[in-house]
């Protein structure tokens, strides 16, 4: 992947974001005209209710187009990695414009609750409610088809919630039904049904939008395709602490720790490293800022036991995910290594065990234990 693909791809990734959004504004607004007009001509407020939430999606549809369009930009001397993260802050305009419908849609039906009017339904608006339920099951499964195809939060949820929205629609058709064959309205009720489920929609968005904000562990199969990648490099014996640093959809940056024979030159790992980090970017895109290097005992039987030892030690705890970078300078007397420590114990508590019991199995030697955080959830 050079560069030049990477630029090719993102411009058809902002080009598919943009041309799927603006069929979703189109799409929505007509929707919009047809809920209003049904609504206000039988009096529902269900229906009202709805066509307002088709706006809120024509409205979030924009907000989406305008942040793939800034997140697009190339990086300067001021955002040196470029804008890509102006999506996910897109992602939580959509999601509290979401959560603004909902709760103003459940303040009116409330309101209608309190002060009942009569619907009054046509066999023209039951047709215009059922059309609207296929309209939006076709642009939800479209929409969402494409968001994950391009990797994009905002249209995915777009796609997620038009979906739904073709369930609130059918229920709301439900409730026509149910009012032209038994004169039982239960219009207000149904409205405050549907602000519930958008209110609940637009918090799930908004909780996920900040989630990549703040920062979240990596998809499992990501971490896996990377070491398998710089594993397959001839002379790697692992690789460990994969973490990638996110700055947007498909912008990724990425550090590594590679463990290698303790014969190879500096030279050789130079050249090692760096063919890694070519390797990484044509097939994942990723680029690797920094990878770091454990060095691997060859020849020293007495590390080789030491090592098998300690290792024994620190498996034998439920908390200690795995072990890795160790290193035994029999000489020196040192021992080194990483432990990867679960959630579920106090790291400063795992340490102290640690120490104390490979302190008495090996008194003479000077210990460095160093506790690696579960990113990428090796209790799984």
């Amino acid at each position: 992947m050079s560069k030049e693909n990477v630029e090719e791809q993102s411009a058809i990734r902002e080009k598919t974001i943009v041309k799927t959004s603006v069929i979703g504004i189109v799409t929505n607004l007509f929707l919009v005209g047809f809920k209003a007009f049904v609504g206000l001509m039988s009096n529902s407020i269900a229906v009202i209710l709805d066509a307002v939430n088709n706006l809120s999606d024509a409205l979030s549809s924009v907000v989406t187009i305008i942040g793939a369009k800034l997140g697009a930009k190339q990086p300067d001397k001021k955002h040196p990695l470029g804008y890509g993260r102006i999506e996910y802050l897109s992602s939580m305009i959509v999601a509290a414009l979401v959560l603004y419908a909902g709760i103003t849609s459940l303040v009116e039906s409330v309101k209608k609750i309190i002060t009942p009017e009569a619907a009054d339904y046509s066999a023209v608006s039951i047709i215009i409610i059922s059309v609207a339920v296929a309209v939006k099951l076709i642009l939800g499964t479209y929409v969402k088809k494409q968001g994950k195809k391009v990797n994009s939060g905002a249209l995915v949820a777009s796609g997620s919630d038009a979906l739904f929205d073709a369930v609130l629609s059918a229920s709301v058709l439900a409730s026509a039904v149910i009012y032209l064959i038994w004169g039982v309205s239960l219009e207000a009720y149904v409205g405050v049904v549907i602000a519930g489920f958008i209110i609940k929609a637009g918090i799930e968005m908004m909780i996920e939008t900040l989630n990549d904000v703040i920062g979240k562990r990596e998809d499992a199969e990501t971490t896996k395709e990377l070491k398998e990648i710089i594993c397959a490099e001839e002379g790697v014996l692992g690789a460990y602490d994969v973490t990638l640093f996110n700055y947007g959809p498909n912008k990724n940056n990425g550090a590594v720790h590679v463990e290698l024979p303790d014969s190879m030159s500096v030279s050789d790992v130079d050249k090692l490293t760096r063919k890694i980090q070519v390797d990484v970017f044509h097939k994942t895109g990723v680029i690797l800022t920094g990878i770091g290097v454990y060095s691997f005992n060859t020849s020293d039987e007495e590390a080789a036991k030491i090592r098998n030892d300690v290792q024994k030690t620190v498996m034998s705890h439920d908390w200690a995910l795995q072990m890795h970078g160790f290193y035994a300078d029999t000489e020196e007397k040192t021992i080194r290594f990483d432990v990867v420590i679960s959630f579920d114990v106090e790291r400063k508590e795992a340490l102290q065990t640690l120490t104390s019991e490979i302190g008495a199995l090996y008194p003479d030697y000077e210990l460095t234990i160093v506790p690696d955080v579960d990113v990428t959830d090796l209790s799984e």
